[in-house]
């Protein structure tokens, strides 16, 4: 479920923005904990309704092309007779408009301006979204390029140029709709799961130097994450391969989804060593050497 869910339940997109803008955004660090995990709450609230949207939402009035209108189980039934994820975005997306309008039209809403700010909401969420990773793109590129010490690529101008070029590539591969990043959909899912998995990883070592039992806090529901995400992308392999509807994307997203996760074992390799190799407690040493 929270890999379905994804970020209203744990999030790895969130861990890069978090460590990416939040993090030079804040006044003061006291302030992260009510802005981070504040943040995370409303979005597991989101998720929340969200899914009564697509389900109670959805089951209130589903009106066809023939002007039949739908309720309750039938509704249910008509809408998800195939799995939703073997149709195009517009019915992805369907159920959220027409759930949320239902929902508003108990308020007094009228249906037409319940779905058109639902579709302002969801406009203003995908235009948000991609400033975002745009900007986190535009980090991870500079702070990448300080470290392999490629000079023009630490600009923030040339960062961001190269973070939209890539992104825009992508977007048109498949031509001038737009649509080539849907491809790699399939991929969001246990990716964005499996970078959560991995922001815990690491704050599971820092909190380890630091001594005492906290890492725990962070451990366990780390080795949870890792385990049935890496599941995942396994099975997810196995259908790419195997499974008709995936016939012309089928090695695009087998050769991708392959290498984030020989990445994802290879920082888990490189994290267990690290945590078995560190002494009780590092950080309280450094501190007393940093007071003499």
């Amino acid at each position: 479920m929270f890999v379905i869910i994804a970020c209203g339940a744990i999030s790895g997109f969130h861990s890069l923005v978090a460590s990416g803008t939040t993090a030079k955004q804040v006044a003061k660090e006291a302030d992260v904990l009510s802005v981070g995990y504040g943040s995370m709450l409303l979005e597991g609230a989101l998720a929340v309704l969200i899914i009564i949207c697509v389900a109670a939402g959805v089951g209130m009035a589903l009106k066809l092309t023939d002007g039949t209108t739908l309720t309750g189980q039938a509704a249910w039934l008509h809408h998800y007779s195939s799995w939703i994820g073997a149709k195009g975005l517009p019915d992805k997306i369907a159920p959220v408009v027409i759930g949320a309008a239902n929902i508003m039209g108990t308020l007094g809403l009228p249906e037409a301006l319940g779905m058109a700010l639902m579709g302002v909401f969801i406009a203003s969420f995908a235009g948000t979204t991609l400033d975002t990773a745009v900007r986190i793109q535009r980090y991870v590129v500079s702070e990448l390029a300080t470290d392999l010490r490629i000079p023009h690529l630490v600009n923030r101008w040339t960062a961001t140029t190269l973070a939209v070029l890539t992104a825009a590539a992508l977007a048109f591969a498949t031509g001038a709709d737009g649509k080539g990043a849907m491809k790699l959909w399939p991929l969001f899912g246990a990716s964005n799961q499996l970078l959560a998995a991995l922001a815990l990883l690491v704050v599971t070592i820092y909190l380890k130097r630091s001594g005492g039992l906290k890492f725990l806090a962070t451990a366990l529901p780390c080795l949870i994450m890792l385990t049935i995400t890496n599941w995942a992308m396994v099975k997810n392999e196995m259908i790419f391969l195997t499974d008709e509807k995936y016939a012309d994307e089928k090695w695009l997203l087998v050769t991708i989804g392959a290498g984030i996760f020989a990445l994802a074992l290879w920082m888990t390799a490189e994290a267990l060593i690290a945590f078995f190799s560190l002494p009780h407690s590092t950080l309280p040493q450094q501190k007393a050497s940093a007071s003499a």
